[in-house]
């Protein structure tokens, strides 16, 4: 069980947020010089977003099924694991609100901004609000990782006959 559950934290992460820097990196940029404004690739972005606000989700609900298995010996790490991950669930929370905001001041299709002037501050709100986001996911995958190598030293030398403490690892 443990090694499903840390290769469905690896995919959610990779795809979520690899996908998020993917998108920011190289597929707006691209969209907006072949569509030719940003606006028009505003069109795309609104509905990608959806998706990728759902993978945050998906991928939030399986970090924290490992935050809670994970039988790491360091409770220090442990603790920066917990804040990374209420970093990013607090951004989440937030991205679904703005996301909610942006999309009421666009027509019904979301092909067009309705209502131009709280528009561009809440969508750098929400640019801002992902990439802290994306910051704390990076924190949160090495501590992660590491305490994934700590937990399995510990069952190494545990021996043989000793309990796990969780029988959900």
């Amino acid at each position: 069980m443990t090694a499903l559950r840390r290769f469905l934290v690896v995919q959610s992460l990779m795809l979520w947020q690899g996908g998020f820097l993917f998108y920011a990196a190289f597929v707006v940029p691209v969209g907006t010089e072949i569509l030719g404004s940003s606006a028009a690739q505003g069109t795309i972005t609104a509905r990608v977003t959806d998706s990728l606000n759902l993978c945050g989700l998906v991928g939030l609900v399986l970090m924290t099924w490992d935050l809670a298995v994970t039988c790491d010996p360091t409770a220090r790490r442990t603790a920066a694991r917990w804040w990374c991950w209420a970093v990013v669930g607090g951004c989440q929370f937030l991205l679904f609100i703005v996301h909610g905001l942006l999309d009421s001041l666009m027509d019904p299709s979301r092909t067009y901004v309705l209502i131009q002037p709280p528009f561009r501050p809440l969508h750098r709100a929400y640019l801002w609000t992902s990439t802290v986001q994306w910051v704390a996911g990076l924190a949160l995958a090495w501590w992660t990782l590491r305490a994934w190598a700590a937990e399995s030293t510990h069952r190494a030398t545990r021996g043989p006959g000793v309990p796990r403490a969780s029988a959900l690892g």
